[in-house]
């Protein structure tokens, strides 16, 4: 594809790579056939395709609209167009560059600004988190059924940690909504870890991976906690942590990116890159421990696995953990088209709530369809959004393995 990009679009930081991207592609039109906004809506702008078109035209100089924003808007960034795309067209570079050049050209409503300012200032801080949900769910009653399935109830867990005690140590992100909403999945792979001769090295400093402010546009805000998380990894690091592990997909691609996100960072370019290097999901770790054997004999539920996008696209991790349960001796039911997105996508099923809700529910008939006991998935946030439609419970897979690991 040929591009004509304005002087200003040429001394955007990212010009080169929004060129390069561009044209890379040959506009074919697979994308569209695996997208879940394209197949939900059946609109062109709301594909992979249709948006890469509506940057180029905003990079030209020739659509700086409400519209192309309100298309790249409900782009979940799931990359299941990459995953597609046989160009190899990255395309969510791309987007992060076409929405954050928009981004000051467009002014939004005031009650679309309010609310990711509020996003952006509340997510990535824990504390801030754990007030709000009590307060919602204190107030739970009260409020609309659409904000009602968004708060998840309060359930006694097991919050125990294992001392550090043995020579291999790890690090863990903690997370920012996670520690609020779900402590309890930290603190299983703590004890499951344990049990394999594995310590987690608690960091408190580390907090959000920054992915929920880079994606709602504020992307030096969350190039600001990935440097905090940088920095606070870094002593141990250097004292020989073997891995950066991950207990939510989202985050874990995220971190994987830092390598590309500092890549023309004099101070950070190297330390971005070892972080990235030795970020790993949970699956990663645990696929090479001997589980067999430390599995006790409770009788096991039939399980659905809801492989997040962030999981398979992102990290090309698919069927990773589904032979990690296998192993463990659970079966697993088939889930048809288990490659489209539930509708959770970080602060999606929050920003565009109608489609995310759509989403979700034809999520649930896939990983119902095999009438499983439970749904396991790898993104508490997924999980979060799934257990709002009310059915069949949905928790975090290694909260399943904690429960059936002797130790």
């Amino acid at each position: 594809m040929q591009t004509q990009l304005t002087q200003w679009a040429q001394q955007l930081p990212q010009a080169e790579q929004a060129q390069a991207i561009l044209r890379s592609c040959v506009h074919c039109g697979f994308c569209n056939a695996t997208c879940p906004t394209y197949l939900d809506q059946g609109n062109e702008l709301d594909g992979p395709r249709g948006r890469i078109y509506l940057i180029k035209m905003f990079l030209e100089g020739k659509a700086t609209s409400e519209l192309t924003q309100h298309h790249l808007d409900r782009c979940l960034s799931c990359r299941n167009c990459e995953t597609t795309c046989p160009s190899g067209v990255k395309y969510h570079n791309l987007l992060d560059i076409g929405r954050a050049a928009l981004e000051p050209k467009v002014k939004r409503p005031l009650k679309d600004r309010a609310m990711r300012v509020a996003l952006t200032q509340i997510l990535p801080e824990p504390g801030r988190v754990g007030a709000l949900l009590g307060v919602a769910r204190t107030l739970r009653p009260l409020l609309p059924s659409s904000l009602q399935e968004k708060i998840p109830p309060k359930r006694s867990a097991d919050l125990s940690r294992p001392a550090q005690r043995h020579s291999k140590q790890v690090l863990m992100l903690e997370g920012c909504v996670q520690p609020a909403m779900a402590p309890s999945i930290n603190a299983a792979t703590a004890r499951v870890l344990d049990r394999l001769g594995i310590s987690v090295t608690p960091i408190a400093q580390a907090g959000c991976c920054g992915a929920s402010s880079f994606h709602l546009g504020a992307q030096e805000q969350g190039l600001d906690q990935a440097r905090r998380n940088i920095d606070a990894w870094w002593p141990q690091i250097e004292q020989g942590a073997v891995a950066i592990v991950q207990t939510s997909s989202g985050c874990g691609a995220f971190i994987k990116e830092y390598v590309d996100l500092f890549r023309n960072d004099p101070v950070y370019a190297e330390r971005a890159r070892r972080v990235s290097d030795l970020a790993k999901d949970l699956v990663e770790v645990l696929e090479d421990q001997p589980l067999e054997e430390y599995l006790n004999s409770q009788t096991r539920p039939r399980l659905a696995f809801h492989c997040p996008c962030t999981l398979q696209h992102a990290q090309k991790l698919g069927g990773r953990v589904e032979s990690a349960l296998t192993r463990l001796g659970f079966d697993l039911g088939a889930v048809p088209d288990s490659h489209l997105c539930c509708g959770s996508a970080g602060t999606y099923s929050l920003t565009q709530p109608e489609i995310a809700g759509r989403l979700r529910d034809r999520k649930m008939d896939a990983l119902e369809s095999s009438k499983p006991d439970l749904i396991v998935t790898a993104n508490m946030a997924c999980g979060n959004h799934l257990n709002g439609a009310g059915r069949t419970s949905v928790k975090h897979w290694i909260e399943l393995v904690d429960e059936y690991l002797i130790g």
